[in-house]
């Protein structure tokens, strides 16, 4: 008999721990079940990582206006969302902003992640 899972948003990210990231796309998978994106943040320090951050799938994300070729390697973004429980470089994005300030919501539905109207 088959069966399907698929992990929540608490399984893995921490509402409590809310993140702004900002820097070039360095590389997308625009891939089921869910896209990343993957980005150059440089630290106040002056070091420099690389972070992977988490969407809803291709297809939702299309649905809301986000194309594939609006997030190639080189595009600058903004990132607001939630950091993985384990404090890697890894994020689960709410929204993307783009330079010339388009904004998509990048969540996934029903994954039980927060609505944080206060960072909005």
């Amino acid at each position: 008999m088959p069966t399907h899972a698929h992990h929540a948003f608490g399984a893995e990210f921490d509402p409590n721990r809310p993140i702004l990231l900002t820097g070039p796309i360095v590389r997308v998978e625009w891939v089921n079940p869910h896209t990343w994106i993957h980005i150059e943040v440089t630290a106040d320090d002056g070091s420099k990582a690389i972070w992977m951050v988490e969407g809803g799938t291709p297809n939702t994300l299309l649905r809301r206006g986000l194309r594939r070729d609006y997030v190639q390697p080189g595009t600058v973004v903004v990132v607001d969302g939630y950091q993985s429980k384990d404090r890697t470089t890894r994020a689960n994005a709410r929204d993307l902003t783009f330079e010339d300030g388009r904004k998509f919501f990048m969540g996934s539905s029903g994954t039980g992640a927060p609505y944080d109207n206060d960072r909005r």
